[in-house]
């Protein structure tokens, strides 16, 4: 890696009030109006402030914690990074990685190099706002000082570059380290599992069972996902063996059981993922959801139904997810009122604010049914955009039906969206000529001449909600 970046992490200054600029704290660190903290009465600040951050429950009351450091001037007293590395890290436990990442910058500034602590932190406050540019400088800093084959931070480099789409990067990372660990390999077969990247991730598990590593839990749950991603059931198979080996006596076996279900129930074997269910000893809500969407992908509609309200009855509350599969089986199966039901149960029973995934499926579900003009207020209504599936969806149901004033209507908002799509087109001269309006089928036509658009041999509008 260029270590020339390196220079704009060089400590310039050896007090840490940068931070105060970007966390606008001053105004909060009067001790008057802030009794939080025990100190300066107490005897040793950095005893009470270990307890101070672990008991901040918001961002809010760490940046107070963190003024009245500043204020006390507590983190000059001492030359380790210890003190640093706890503030980092409430800051990204607490889902604020962007301050995490600016304490970091005024620890540098005061003069104190990252240990092997700091950078795993940094680098997950780094994954967590995509920060690329301040990875790769975190990356000089550990050649640097000697930490870059440091089994964590390794990880952690490897975590950062896959999520940001360099697998080159990530790679090079991974296979400049010849006594690798298996967090490293957990981290680039994890990253290739989340970007859709199955058949390299399966790649990398064989890799790593041909060089004698035992796969644990972390590493099964991000194979059997890709396996699932690709529907084979025979490599589905062999997986489930691999994740009885890996099952550990101390911990739990769930995170590993529900990617089995998922794993199953994308190879079409709801029979088999049925099974895994059955046998599990606890069930939380992404067991019953596995469910629930296996069953309708696969148009178990009765199934899908009927595990839901299992769910209920068992006290498990159901997400967003689980309505996603809930709705979804209600499409397969035409079942508009039920729909309905669930869709409104979930704003106002569990107070879950629909996505457009959620919004897909009703004007799927509409449209399907031929209630084209509820579907088009359904679009209407939506706090967000429709997105170029939701119109498929939607002028096929108008295409279905031959309804020309909302075929219209939708082809004049995916002309917005997708101006080169010629699908478009064919499907609105397609309800033209359904009613007999032969001169707008010209005309349709002749549009698409004029843009110089050809239909695309085996081109097919989508108009499922399942693609959304």
């Amino acid at each position: 890696m260029n270590s020339n970046h390196f220079k704009l992490l060089v400590p310039r200054t050896r007090t840490p009030t940068i931070a105060l600029s970007h966390f606008n704290l001053a105004s909060i660190a009067s001790s008057e109006t802030n009794p939080l903290f025990p100190y300066p009465n107490a005897e040793d600040p950095a005893k009470t402030l270990p307890n101070l951050l672990s008991n901040c429950a918001t961002v809010r009351h760490l940046d107070q914690v963190y003024a009245r450091v500043i204020q006390t001037r507590l983190l000059q007293c001492y030359s380790s990074p210890f003190h640093w590395n706890n503030i980092i890290r409430s800051y990204t436990r607490h889902n604020a990685p962007t301050k995490a990442l600016y304490i970091y910058i005024a620890m540098s500034r005061a003069g104190l190099l990252p240990d092997r602590y700091t950078l795993p932190i940094v680098l997950k406050a780094a994954c967590q706002c995509f920060a690329i540019d301040l990875g790769r400088q975190l990356h000089s800093v550990a050649v640097k000082i000697g930490l870059v084959l440091n089994e964590f931070c390794e990880s952690g480099f490897i975590n950062l570059y896959v999520k940001v789409g360099q697998f080159e990067s990530a790679r090079k990372v991974f296979d400049e380290n010849p006594e690798r660990k298996l967090g490293s390999w957990n981290a680039l077969i994890a990253g290739l599992a989340q970007s859709g990247r199955a058949r390299e991730a399966i790649d990398m598990f064989l890799e790593l069972k041909k060089s004698g590593f035992s796969p644990d839990d972390v590493t099964m749950v991000s194979v059997t996902s890709s396996c699932g991603s690709l529907g084979d059931f025979q490599l589905a198979l062999q997986l489930h063996k691999c994740v009885f080996q890996a099952k550990s006596l101390v911990k739990s076996d769930m995170l590993m059981s529900n990617s089995v279900i998922d794993m199953y129930g994308k190879c079409g074997r709801m029979d088999l993922a049925n099974l895994v269910f059955s046998r599990m000893t606890g069930k939380n809500v992404s067991s019953w959801t596995s469910m629930i969407v296996g069953y309708a992908m696969h148009g178990h509609v009765k199934e899908a139904l009927d595990c839901f309200r299992s769910m209920r009855e068992v006290g498990v509350r159901p997400n967003h997810v689980t309505f996603v599969g809930v709705l979804s089986a209600c499409v397969h199966g035409g079942k508009v009122e039920e729909g309905k039901f669930y869709f409104d149960m979930m704003k106002n029973d569990y107070r879950i604010r629909p996505t457009l995934q959620h919004y897909g499926c009703m004007v799927d579900l509409l449209g399907r049914a031929g209630l084209l003009g509820e579907a088009k207020k359904m679009v209407e209504e939506m706090p967000m955009k429709a997105n170029v599936v939701i119109w498929g969806c939607l002028i096929g149901a108008c295409e279905k039906f031959g309804n020309v004033e909302i075929g219209e209507w939708v082809a004049k908002h995916m002309q917005e969206l997708e101006p080169w799509n010629d699908g478009v087109y064919v499907v609105l001269s397609n309800i033209y000529a359904s009613n007999g309006l032969w001169e707008e089928v010209e005309r349709a036509r002749g549009i698409m001449k004029q843009m110089k658009l050809a239909k695309t041999p085996g081109y097919s509008l989508a108009t499922s909600s399942d693609r959304i």
